[in-house]
């Protein structure tokens, strides 16, 4: 089993913390400002907001190093919600995994609300997790977490295909706020 630290104690991070442990991993949660907590999981999970993320990568950095971390951010502009505040052709993931070298970085549960993680369902279906990424073993290691817990877990490609999954965050969250969906629904794959 695997030792997974989620740094970030909101509803995100709470739910995929009750995943892991569904699934018999051992977790930890930690507060994003919490920086005397040490990372000691072999998996990091960023359950934090995008605009924390520079902020953490500074104090936390050397502890990520040889670690695979799970970025689940959706890269909004908060100030107009009408875009995703990385360039058209990047997204957050790769702007972590250019400030981490020496990580194996994912990018996983942006596309899902925690009511849905937490429920495991999206309406009548499983709740699926998208997962990007380079590196084939630690996408393996992810998705075994992620069945383990009792969810679906789908390789979505490689780290390049993480801005595809943060405009149907984006998408999900805009439909949302605007009351066009719940936030117990969402999108969900039909296998």
């Amino acid at each position: 089993m695997a030792h997974v630290s989620i740094i970030g104690t909101g509803n995100m991070g709470r739910a995929i913390a009750g995943i892991v442990a569904a699934g018999g991993s051992t977790v930890e949660t930690i507060g994003h400002v919490d920086t005397d907590k040490p990372v000691i999981g072999d998996i990091v999970v960023l359950a934090i907001p995008y605009p924390a993320v520079t902020e953490v990568l500074a104090k936390r950095g050397d502890q990520l190093a040889g670690k695979i971390v799970v970025d689940i951010t959706n890269p909004l502009n908060f100030e107009t919600f009408d875009s995703l505040a990385v360039a058209a052709d990047g997204s957050a993931a790769a702007e972590i995994a250019a400030a981490l070298p020496q990580s194996r970085v994912l990018k996983a549960f942006n596309t899902t609300f925690a009511a849905t993680l937490a429920t495991g369902t999206i309406g009548p279906l499983p709740s699926t997790v998208l997962i990007a990424g380079d590196d084939a073993d630690a996408k393996a290691r992810l998705a075994e977490i992620v069945t383990a817990g009792g969810l679906r877990a789908t390789d979505s490609g490689t780290l390049a295909r993480a801005r595809e999954l943060e405009a149907i965050g984006f998408l999900q969250l805009t439909l949302a706020v605007s009351e066009k969906v719940s936030w117990t629904g969402g999108f969900a794959i039909v296998a």
